[in-house]
């Protein structure tokens, strides 16, 4: 079984996942949509994930450490840090943790992925490499975690590229702070 490529993020209703002023504290998840994230998270083997989405995942590297982490943060912690990353960057020169820079581009990069053996999803994150992943029909599936807000402008979640791709409603779901979950796979 080949394994997916899913992007999968916050998004404000009109189709941000950072605001015009380069902040996201409106996408804090509350328990029950954290607790979604980390059972996603457990069907995840690698997470490709450009510069800046990188160094906002660092502090989860060294979180355990916090005394004030609650149970459900230091379970994430725990699933985050065992968990393989590769990092697109022409800037950085080395990464932290369970993580390496990639070698080749995206599309070499998943395909090799996709040739390993295992049946967990390539999450993959952050606007600008999920665009590239887009534009090169790389994406299986896009999960929209669509919070209750309307910012403005900003980074937009879907790229913009101009090409049709028709999709299947997978799931729904609902959570009690009013977020929705929409879960789409692309057809082919």
């Amino acid at each position: 079984m080949t394994r997916k490529v899913i992007y999968s993020m916050n998004v404000s209703l009109d189709g941000y996942i950072v605001g015009p002023d380069g902040t996201f504290d409106w996408s804090e998840p509350d328990e029950e949509v954290f607790r979604h994230f980390t059972d996603e998270l457990r069907q995840t083997d690698v997470h490709l994930m450009g510069r800046r989405l990188y160094e906002t995942m660092l502090y989860w590297e060294t979180a355990d450490q916090d005394p004030s982490l609650d149970e459900p943060g230091r379970e994430w912690t725990a699933l985050w840090k065992a968990l393989p990353k590769v990092v697109f960057s022409t800037t950085l020169s080395a990464v932290e943790g369970n993580a390496r820079l990639a070698s080749g581009g995206l599309a070499a990069e998943i395909e090799r992925l996709r040739a390993e053996p295992g049946g967990g999803e390539i999450a993959i994150g952050g606007a600008t490499l999920a665009a590239e992943a887009a534009a090169s029909d790389l994406i299986d599936e896009y999960r929209a975690m669509v919070l209750p807000v309307l910012v403005g402008g900003g980074v937009p979640f879907f790229p913009r590229h101009e090409r049709r791709v028709d999709l299947e409603l997978v799931e729904t779901r609902t959570f009690g702070s009013n977020v929705v979950h929409l879960r789409h796979r692309v057809l082919r």
